[in-house]
Parts: structure tokens; C-alpha cells; sequence
């Protein structure tokens, strides 16, 4: 399978390529020249694989380029090894919804779904290359754990994430901070998480900087990533035995709804696919109205979601614009003046396969406490949120994505129920462990600097 940039189709580019670069030289991010598309006869064939069967079918209609079958089925037998459901995610039932419990792996977010794939990915082709990597990364909360996670200790690579100083919570930077590999770099940025996102973009985009350290990004727009969170979409349709279905998921980067999208493009039969946002809710209002103009970022219970410009945005910009990179270069520029509107047109197409909601900080708690009284299950306030949004649009009959583990969220749980759901007893060392990270200004010269001085 070959690849090209949402803003320029004039280069092809291997999974190799896109997995390693994740952003294209030109800024855009990279997208498959062609999908494979399931015929239902082709899914009925699927639906009685095991998570790990899955994911190879699914993964390697995108990388056969790059690894063979049989290696990439290796490789994911090892990275959901340390999982404690024994088929990755979890099933189960709240009131009249699902939820898809994603939080299973080591840092006890979604995230670990992809990040166990892509950090041992990163070994089998540092095995076959003598070249050393540095990954760099923005965080929200849980991805540069997850991350750190997967890297810790590996040969050949160094990864520094980027965390907004003061904006995540104790437990989300500790499972960062407390790591003592020596080749984990905790840099915390003082701003928001826009900040550190748009840091490592410039990063990335600073072509000669970048190549000099061989730089690569697990962001969620590594296209690798996506590729293993539609997995859990195929999983679940087929667990689950109906004809068409739903998800509301709880998102701020747009990068797991969108691997839902994609699921769809491929041919799963989802209905809609619900963007359920916290009160920085541009994706919201993008959806419903076509508003996608960036306001403060606000800080919230549930920081992951804590999102203006949600990166992942522009591969459904360049799908509804028929695939047009010129178009999508220009929408592009307009989003980086903070002038874009949806034209009505494209909101009509967008609406065929998304509906959106928000849910504000009272909302969240009480989705929590509703949800503990009726059900005894204590959702995160991510969760929460996709819960609310389901049910605020009427959705009774959904998958919520269940993103993270609650005890990653304690002042939420605590106001929401007085309840302090704690860590699993394998993580509880990081509370009491040492952290080690080091504070930036906003300013790219200042992180670059300290990058290089580790390489």
C-alpha cells in the first residue's frame, strides 16, 4: 500500500516512511492512496477471530510492505501480552449502553492499545537498521505515559514528552515522571496542551533539525496508531452480533473517533459515530455547525479532552473534500489563521456519519455519580462524557469508548461520589516515587535546545 499527504499527492510514501515520519515534510499527515473495503461476505469470515487474529487482518492490509504476516502476528502476541483482559478490551454493560473498556493495559488508557504495537514496531525495525531514534511527543495526560511505557528502556531510542506544566493530573504526570530509564525525557512546557502540540509540529516541520536527530512521533496522528484503534471497532461489531452500530466517543485530537471512520470506510457497518467533547468543545461545534473557530482552552476534569485544534481534523477535512490536497492545503491555512468555517455543503457529508455533543463540568460529575447509583460502575470522567453525549442525543442503543481507568481521575471521582477508587496494586509504587522532569518556557528554540543536549 502506498501513501500520500493530505496536502500534496505528488509523493508516495511507504508504511515504513509514514510510520517513522509521522508528519509529512509538507505538514499534512499521511493517508492511504486506497482502502481496502470489506463485502459483507468478507466480514462474516472475521467475526469469530480473536483480538490478536484481528488485529493482524486488520493491521496488515496497511503495512505488508513493511513487516510479513507472520512477523506481525508475533509482534502483536508480544505487545497485548501484558494486558490483564485476555482479549485486550472488555465488554460491558451500562444501563441501556455498552462500554468498550479500553483501559487494560499497563498505563490503564486506550492508549496502551496502540502504543505496546507501535513501541515494539520501533524494535523490529531497529533491529533490521543500525540507526538510533528520538521520539518526541505531546501529551495531554495519557499518551506520553503510554509512550514512556512502551520505549522505557529499549535500545536505540529516546523519547521526550511534553506535558502542560500543571494541567494534567498528579497521577497521569507520576506514571510519566517516576519512570528511571535513562532513555525517557520528561519535559514539562508551561502552557497549555496546544503549546506543547504545536512545539512539536514545529519540531517536526523544521526539516533540518528533525533529520539531524532522526526524529519520529507517536502522536495520534502516527498513522500506525490509527490503524490499531480501528481494530477494537471490528471487535466490538462483531462481539456484539447486530446488524448496524454505534459509538460515542469521548475525544479532544479526533484521533480514535476518526479510526472509527475509518473502520466505516472500510466497510463496517457503523450508523454514526458520536464526538462526545468536554466544554472545549470545538469538535462540537465543528460538527453541529460548522463552527471550527479555536477559543481559550479551558481546564477541566477530564484533561485529555483539553483540545482546541484537534490535530487529526484535517484527514476528515481532505476526505470530505473529495480527496482534494490543494483544497485541504488552503482549508488548512485557514485553520492556522483561526478563520475556518465549515462550508454548508461539507457539513451536510460530515453529519452522514458524525452526530456531536458536549458535557460541562456539573454535567460530568453527574453522569459519575448517576451512573455509580444505578449501576455500581465508576466511570472516568472521559467516559463520562461519551455516556452523557450518548444519552443527551438519545442514543440508547450505543458503544461508549470507556478510554481510561477512574483512579487515573481522583479529584473527579472524589467530588462526584466521595469515592477514591485507587491504583491497581502494580502501579502503586508511583506514588510514592521520585519524579524527574524538567520545566520549558513555551518557546521552541528552548526545547530543541534541550533535546539536542540528550542525543
Amino acid at each position: 500500500m502506498k501513501y500520500i499527504s493530505t496536502r500534496s499527492k505528488e509523493k508516495e510514501y511507504s508504511f515504513g516512511e509514514v510510520f517513522l515520519k509521522g508528519l509529512a515534510d509538507d505538514g499534512g499527515l499521511y493517508v492511504p492512496k486506497s482502502l481496502k473495503k470489506y463485502s459483507k461476505e468478507e466480514l462474516l469470515e472475521l467475526k469469530n477471530l480473536n483480538y490478536y487474529e484481528l488485529s493482524t487482518e486488520i493491521i496488515s492490509q496497511f503495512s505488508s510492505d513493511f513487516i510479513s504476516r507472520e512477523e506481525l502476528s508475533s509482534l502483536i502476541k508480544k505487545s497485548y501480552s501484558t494486558f490483564r483482559e485476555k482479549n485486550v478490551v472488555k465488554i460491558s454493560n451500562i444501563g441501556d449502553l455498552k462500554l468498550l473498556e479500553l483501559f487494560h493495559g499497563p498505563t490503564l488508557a486506550f492508549k496502551d492499545v496502540a502504543m505496546q504495537f507501535i513501541g515494539n514496531l520501533y524494535e523490529y525495525y531497529l533491529n533490521k537498521n543500525d540507526k538510533k531514534i528520538n521520539i518526541v511527543v505531546a501529551t495531554s495526560g495519557d499518551t506520553g505515559a503510554a509512550a514512556i511505557d512502551a520505549i522505557k528502556g529499549k535500545s536505540n531510542l529516546n523519547i521526550f514528552v511534553l506535558h502542560p506544566n500543571n494541567k494534567i493530573s498528579s497521577v497521569q504526570r507520576r506514571l510519566m515522571t517516576t519512570i528511571e530509564e535513562k532513555n525517557v525525557y520528561n519535559i514539562a512546557i508551561d502552557g497549555n496542551f496546544d503549546d506543547c502540540q504545536n512545539i512539536v509540529k514545529q519540531m517536526f516541520s523544521d526539516l533540518e533539525f528533525s533529520k539531524s536527530i532522526n526524529m519520529s512521533g507517536v502522536n495520534s496522528i502516527n498513522w500506525a496508531r490509527i490503524i490499531a484503534q480501528a481494530v477494537y471497532y471490528f471487535y466490538a461489531y462483531f462481539r456484539l452480533g447486530i446488524e448496524t452500530i454505534s459509538f460515542s466517543v469521548p475525544t479532544g485530537n479526533f484521533g480514535d473517533v476518526f479510526a472509527g471512520y475509518l473502520a466505516k470506510k472500510m466497510g463496517l457497518p457503523i450508523d454514526k459515530l458520536i464526538v462526545a467533547t468536554n466544554e472545549n468543545d470545538i469538535l462540537h461545534r465543528a460538527i453541529s455547525n460548522g463552527d471550527y473557530v479555536s477559543k481559550e482552552v479551558k481546564e477541566t476534569l477530564s484533561p485529555s479532552m483539553d483540545i482546541q485544534l484537534a490535530s487529526n481534523f484535517e484527514r476528515l477535512i481532505y476526505y470530505i473534500n473529495n480527496s482534494d490536497s490543494e483544497k485541504t492545503a488552503e482549508i488548512m491555512k485557514k485553520v492556522k489563521q483561526n478563520s475556518y468555517q465549515i462550508e454548508k455543503n461539507n457539513l451536510e457529508v460530515i453529519q452522514k456519519d458524525f452526530l456531536s455533543e458536549s458535557c460541562n463540568e456539573r454535567e460530568t460529575l453527574d453522569i459519575i455519580k448517576k451512573n455509580y447509583e444505578e449501576n455500581k460502575i465508576i466511570l472516568d470522567p472521559h467516559t463520562a462524557v461519551g455516556v452523557g453525549a450518548a444519552k443527551k442525543l438519545s442514543f440508547n442503543d450505543c458503544v461508549v469508548l470507556s478510554t481510561a481507568h477512574p483512579c487515573k481521575f481522583p479529584d473527579a471521582t472524589d467530588n462526584a461520589i466521595k469515592i477514591h477508587e485507587n491504583l491497581p496494586d502494580e502501579l502503586k509504587h508511583v506514588l510514592s516515587k521520585d519524579e524527574n522532569f524538567k520545566v520549558l518556557k513555551s518557546d521552541i528554540e528552548e526545547v530543541k535546545n534541550f533535546v539536542r543536549s540528550k542525543t
